[in-house]
């Protein structure tokens, strides 16, 4: 039986999993795309079917099956990445490089910005919770980005001289620092120069406004889109 393509749900408003759309676009495989509302549609009890964690983003593979967490789908990616395009050969030094600051990444600087996605979500609201939320949130994001400032060297990109799984992870999350408006991203300057080389990258301005509900001309990898209800249905039997 020939493997169905692959159907990544990436989440919005400002979902981390933008980052992963822009991969895919970087990657240049056939792929097809479901939107999920986070706020509304993700929260379903039938959502289960695909996460039981109700999150996003899930890769649900040629062969049907459901897979999650961001650094799981990466590893699908890389794997399936024979050209090279968002990755590194396996045991060189830069493919150790990609994993790490992915790992980090994907931990300490995604899990910095928890306490202010509880403060903004919260309902009912607790003012002084939220507050002291709000306050340590900001404290541990500025730390992050400090830590991350540190890791990442003077080129283009994370790694060498072409985007990378790693800079997808990081994209998807940036914006954040500008939504909760923590700081002002010029406070990092190789951060901020990063941002502003991957913001204009055609496949980031893709998943922006894929993610925005628009419909962009990207690579042409992007095969389809699946209304979440289908997934969700085909996960059921």
């Amino acid at each position: 039986m020939t493997a169905a393509t692959p159907i990544l749900l990436y989440g919005f408003p400002a979902g981390s999993s933008m980052g992963l759309v822009a991969a895919l676009e970087w990657l240049g495989q056939p792929y097809r795309l479901c939107r999920v509302d986070m706020l509304g549609e993700m929260r379903d009890a039938t959502y289960a079917r695909v996460n039981a964690r109700h999150e996003t983003p899930v890769l649900i593979t040629g062969d049907g099956r459901p897979l999650t967490e961001t650094l799981a789908i990466a590893a699908w990616l890389e794997a399936r990445d024979e050209a090279r395009r968002i990755s590194f050969a396996p045991r060189t030094p830069q493919a150790d490089r990609m994993h790490q600051l992915m790992a980090f990444i994907n931990t300490g600087f995604t899990g910095a910005f928890s306490p202010l996605w509880t403060a903004m979500e919260m309902d009912p609201p607790d003012p002084a919770f939220q507050a002291a939320l709000r306050r340590h949130g900001r404290e541990a994001v500025i730390e992050r980005h400090d830590k991350l400032e540190a890791m990442v060297g003077d080129g283009p990109y994370l790694v060498g001289d072409r985007p990378t799984l790693a800079d997808g992870a990081f994209i998807g999350v940036a914006r954040w620092l500008d939504l909760h408006e923590v700081a002002d991203k010029a406070r990092w300057p190789r951060l901020a120069a990063l941002r502003a080389r991957l913001e204009a990258d055609e496949a980031v301005r893709f998943a922006l406004a894929m993610e925005d509900g628009e419909q962009p001309a990207g690579s042409g990898a992007l095969v389809g889109q699946v209304p979440l209800r289908e997934v969700i249905a085909a996960q059921a039997g």
